[in-house]
């Protein structure tokens, strides 16, 4: 999912980087009135952490492009959308700067698509989700997995959108879909298990840490907060 550097003409890469950079200035915002406790920025640190290792395994999917596991889903679920859009758009930063995963004029494109497009849609199912499972602990889980699910092969969607607005490449459109897409959607089948693992498992020792989970849970996330402050 990683685009590198001249997969975009100029007019796209310049537009991408002024929508990255409106998308993280509104996540900053948002997300400092929503984590104002002191725990916030270590599960920050900690689900950034996570991301970054697991995005930095990746497979060859072609045309200089590659797929990964995104984490977007699962950060959204974790942090809440906003603070998510902000730690996914660290990892990529950092790929980009010190390990040359991701061109760095391609970084406002790859925030788009990763940390704009994958936290919003893997949000936005997770919501849907909720509201039609039961309003149990177990639903969160299951409900994170399908936000995983849909929203990789979401971005391998919208950067092929991309790519037919502004790429530099000679690859055929239909053939790019077919292998961005379908690649993508097993992808996401890996990162749905992983998202609903982890999340099951942070439900069973934690659920005051699930940002997604806080109408099951807001008692159990007050006392929290009053341990740390104390």
């Amino acid at each position: 999912m990683h685009v590198p550097d001249g997969y975009f003409d100029a007019p796209t890469a310049v537009a991408t980087t002024i929508a990255a950079t409106a998308i993280v200035g509104q996540a900053f915002t948002r997300a400092r009135r929503e984590h104002h406790q002191q725990h916030a920025a270590g599960m920050i640190g900690l689900v950034t952490t996570f991301v970054f290792a697991a995005q930095m395994v990746n497979f060859a999917v072609g045309s200089g492009t590659s797929g990964h596991l995104i984490g977007a889903a699962l950060a959204a679920v974790l942090l809440g959308p906003w603070a998510a859009v902000l730690s996914i758009t660290l990892v990529l930063t950092v790929q980009a700067v010190l390990f040359a995963d991701g061109g760095i004029t391609a970084l406002g494109a790859n925030v788009v698509l990763m940390a704009g497009v994958g936290v919003a849609v893997g949000w936005g199912v997770f919501r849907l989700a909720r509201a039609v499972l039961p309003r149990r602990p177990a639903s969160v889980p299951v409900a994170g997995a399908l936000g995983a699910l849909v929203s990789v092969p979401a971005c391998a969607l919208a950067f092929a959108a991309l790519y037919a607005i502004g790429g530099t490449h000679d690859v055929a459109l239909p053939d790019l879909v077919a292998a961005m897409v379908g690649w993508h959607s097993l992808i996401g089948l890996g990162e749905a298990l992983v998202t609903g693992a982890v999340l099951a498992g942070v439900m069973a020792l934690r659920p005051d840490l699930v940002r997604g989970a806080d109408d099951l849970a807001p008692a159990a996330r007050d006392r929290s907060a009053e341990q740390v402050v104390a």
